[in-house]
């Protein structure tokens, strides 16, 4: 069983990588649209994008350094982000 590196390779290991945070922040839009969150859910959101479009722009195919920065700690400091601005909606709202 091989990951997806070293399946197709480190470029398209990053463009699969693009795809699927785009479709996350397809799936949060469609999400807070449908469920009627308030302002904090959406800058929550913004910050979620923003954070997702960083981790793309410090990790290149030809340098791999940054791989754990973005995708270990970035990923987990904006997943904590919006959840707390999830929460605050939800509190705040309900």
């Amino acid at each position: 069983m091989y990951s997806i590196p070293a399946w197709l390779g480190k470029a398209k290991a990053l463009r699969v990588s693009e795809f699927l945070h785009l479709l996350s922040a397809a799936t949060i839009v469609f999400a807070g649209y449908y469920g009627n969150f308030g302002w904090l859910y959406w800058i929550g959101t913004a910050i979620f994008v923003l954070m997702l479009g960083y981790q793309h722009s410090i990790v290149k195919p030809n340098d791999l350094r940054r791989v754990n920065l973005a995708f270990m700690t970035a990923n987990g400091i904006a997943s904590v982000v919006f959840a707390i601005f999830v929460i605050a909606d939800l509190f705040i709202n309900s």
